[in-house]
């Protein structure tokens, strides 16, 4: 009777070694390295301003700011133009996202029109300037084109030109604005 209640002993357990436990699994994803906005640094803040020239009068805010531990720049941007004889008075306000265009590729921006406009453009840097050239866009304005160049004048201020070109035909200045900053950065 002895071996036999040994035997079940040994059966239920108490001979085996302890079962190992094995190790949590970790898991790392790679983040995107982060654009390098240091080019475009300068545009962050508050700015508020006029239309200038021949430029139908009017006024304008621009925000722009970091988002998502600086990974991306957001712009805001409202624009109040008063009537012409050629058009009616307009209000528009937009929103954009910029992100690293990838390696040697400039950036990307993103808009988002409160006309329902969604255009891309590809944004580079020539000296002083900041060019935004139209790259289509899920829902941009058939067959319009829009393109813009940001400018940092000597005092500090922002020169903005809009140009605009009609289906088929050349581009020409739709507005230009000097924006100061509307307080400090």
């Amino acid at each position: 009777m002895r071996p036999l209640l040994l035997l079940l002993l040994y059966a239920l357990g108490t001979g085996r070694a302890p079962a190992k436990e094995k190790p949590p699994t970790t898991y790392s994803i790679p983040l995107p390295p982060r654009a390098d906005f240091s080019s475009l640094e300068w545009l962050v803040g508050e700015w508020v301003g006029k239309t200038t020239g021949r430029s139908p009068q009017g006024e304008i805010r621009l925000s722009v700011e970091y988002a998502l531990d600086k990974r991306f720049m957001i712009f805001r941007e409202e624009i109040t133009l008063a009537p012409t004889k050629s058009a009616s008075a307009t209000r528009e306000s937009w929103i954009g996202v910029l992100s690293g265009g990838g390696p040697d590729a400039g950036f990307l921006l993103r808009t988002y029109s409160s006309t329902g406009f969604i255009i891309n453009y590809r944004v580079s840097m020539e000296g002083p300037e900041v060019h935004f050239s139209p790259e289509g866009g899920e829902q941009p304005p058939p067959g319009w084109l829009f393109r813009r160049t940001a400018r940092r004048s000597e005092s500090g201020d922002l020169n903005e030109t809009v140009q605009m070109a009609p289906p088929n035909k050349p581009f020409f200045d739709y507005y230009t604005a000097t924006l100061s900053r509307a307080g400090p950065r």
